[in-house]
């Protein structure tokens, strides 16, 4: 009955619009009254959880993600894929998925991905003839590869909640992620292959020397995620001491090299990321305490005995767990889903012999795909407004992306574990 109450009132709140961080507040003054404890002495519990020097990464990512974003560290990104792949029909949409993970490994930020790139990307889609709302919904698709491209948010946010290795996490979303881009480059491919209208890029009259050009030109970009991810798995730094790198090195980019920043800018970058900070912190104080009471009323053992009376069967299982992850994905953002998520399921899976770390995978690619799923798909409404379209030319087009990407993708790392497990056991050992 408890479950029921808490899902049925946060599932209210946030279909009413209420802000996720009050939506929890609402869901914890509920469960502070109807509860068999004393909701006041979680308070204290929830400090001492965010009292925790790994979540600086967080801020200081934000921070990277906004000065790169003002900074214009996309543009010399977007040109070297479309010199790559641009000369072939649907070449430059294939480029922005690219472009996208790129960018997506530096920022950490899907909805700074699809701001960033749709900005650079639209008008040369635009300008190629390629139908608008199917260029507004690749970019809005591609843009949540930024969650699973390391170093990812969400994968610090889900490591801390577990008490998993964040290297680990880090290293189980890199082939998901390189599965994604392939089929949605693919089927990207298919689908425009027969659209004669669509303009291609002129070859270059010396491929050698435009490729050198433009490499030169976007190496400083390129240079960032080396310096991030050789640090970090080098050993020489911490993700949180990789994050403040981050931005050292993003702002002399942007400011003297690509020449995004300016003083005017730069204050924009910083009062923009100030904003999102708070907004995360409170939000990871309000859900940490709600996580926490749920799980001193053994709201997960609850769900465990629930979905277990349905079927014991770890395929079906499994399946209902991605279902509910996916409505997660579909009602909040991926910070919010991640924290909900992990403390709730993990025991869930645990039983039916998934890894931890596998699990990070999991939960990366269905909040990637709860965000870009109608009718609610944050990112398909940021999307449209970025590309000045209406969501509903979006619909088809992201539907048959989620069918045949998003969703084989979930499958096989689901029901295939070393496709997550591989490369962290690869490289830190089982």
């Amino acid at each position: 009955m408890m479950l029921l109450g808490v899902l049925f009132l946060l599932t209210l709140v946030l279909v009413l619009g209420l802000p996720v961080p009050f939506a929890f507040g609402a869901v914890m003054i509920y469960l502070a009254i109807f509860a068999d404890t004393d909701a006041t002495t979680f308070l204290t519990s929830g400090h001492w959880r965010m009292n925790n020097i790994v979540l600086l990464a967080i801020p200081l990512f934000i921070m990277a993600g906004s000065i790169m974003e003002k900074g214009r560290i996309a543009t010399p990104l977007v040109a070297l894929a479309e010199l790559i792949v641009g000369r072939v029909r649907g070449g430059i949409s294939a480029a922005a998925v690219v472009a996208s993970a790129i960018f997506g490994s530096i920022s950490g930020s899907a909805a700074a991905t699809l701001t960033c790139i749709g900005a650079v990307l639209i008008p040369r889609l635009r300008a190629a003839n390629y139908p608008q709302g199917y260029s507004a919904a690749l970019i809005a698709n591609a843009a949540p590869l930024g969650l699973l491209i390391p170093p990812s948010s969400i994968q610090i946010i889900y490591a801390w909640v577990t008490r998993q290795s964040v290297l680990k996490c880090f290293l189980a979303t890199v082939v998901p992620g390189l599965i994604l881009i392939a089929l949605l480059c693919i089927l990207n491919f298919v689908l425009m292959s027969r659209r004669k209208e669509i303009a291609v890029e002129p070859a270059p009259e010396s491929f050698g020397r435009e490729a050198s050009k433009r490499g030169v030109t976007a190496l400083p970009a390129l240079l960032m995620p080396v310096i991030i991810l050789g640090g970090i798995y080098g050993g020489i730094m911490t993700p949180t001491e990789a994050a403040g790198i981050a931005v050292l090195y993003a702002i002399p980019v942007g400011w003297f090299i690509y020449r995004g920043l300016d003083r005017k800018s730069f204050i924009e970058a910083m009062v923009q990321s100030a904003t999102t900070t708070g907004v995360v912190m409170v939000m990871f104080f309000t859900v940490m305490i709600v996580s926490r009471l749920l799980v001193f009323e053994d709201i997960p053992g609850i769900a465990q005995e629930f979905i277990f009376s349905i079927s014991e069967n770890p395929i079906v299982v499994l399946i209902m767990i991605n279902l509910v992850i996916v409505l997660i994905g579909m009602l909040m953002d991926d910070v919010s889903g991640v924290l909900l998520s992990a403390p709730l399921l993990l025991p869930i899976v645990q039983d039916l012999g998934v890894d931890p770390v596998q699990f990070a995978a999991i939960i990366g690619v269905n909040l990637g795909m709860g965000n870009i799923t109608p009718p609610t798909a944050p990112l398909l409404y940021l999307g449209a407004r970025v590309a000045g379209t209406r969501v509903n030319q979006m619909l088809w087009p992201t539907l048959l992306m989620i069918l045949f990407a998003w969703l084989p993708t979930l499958v096989i790392t689901t029901y295939i574990p070393e496709v997550a497990l591989w490369l962290p056991e690869l490289l830190l050992g089982p």
